[in-house]
């Protein structure tokens, strides 16, 4: 069966956060998720050399590339390092979006890249925070008593 390798290549230190927590989410997840945190003043090919040697270590048949920042340096490395390779680049990546693209690694390449937007997506939501538990505690002794209201 074949696997889809997941490379994180992002802004210092969000990569090898990202890679951190699906670890502790998939323990068995190691030899298929790289992370490449991408210094500030480093030069972009020092960043491009170092993901192309991860890609290679990796060495998967399909990789999915995750990106924090369309348009930023380590979008710009990972476009390159997907000329000529089998390989999906998806921008700003999430903790969902990671953890669904691992926990659905040994399916086809396409399959990986549509479950990662969408786990991303509806991983990003408002949460509802009920009243009593949002209330401020106020001085019984406080002047003005419509401090509360907006």
């Amino acid at each position: 069966m074949s696997t889809t390798s997941i490379l994180i290549i992002a802004h210092a230190p969000l990569a090898h956060a990202l890679r951190e927590c699906a670890l502790h989410v998939f323990p068995d997840c190691g030899d298929n998720v790289a992370a490449l945190d991408v210094q500030p003043n480093q030069p972009p090919e020092e960043s491009l050399a170092q993901a192309r040697i991860m890609l290679q270590q990796l060495g998967a048949d399909s990789t999915l590339v995750l990106t924090d920042v369309f348009g930023a340096t380590p979008c710009n490395v990972a476009q390159r390092v997907i000329e000529n390779v089998r390989s999906r680049l998806v921008t700003g990546v999430n903790l969902p979006m990671l953890l669904r693209a691992v926990s659905y690694r040994h399916e086809p390449l396409d399959a990986v890249v549509t479950r990662a937007v969408v786990g991303g997506t509806q991983g990003v939501m408002q949460v509802a925070i009920s009243a009593p538990q949002n209330q401020n505690t106020r001085n019984r002794h406080d002047q003005d008593t419509y401090d509360h209201q907006q």
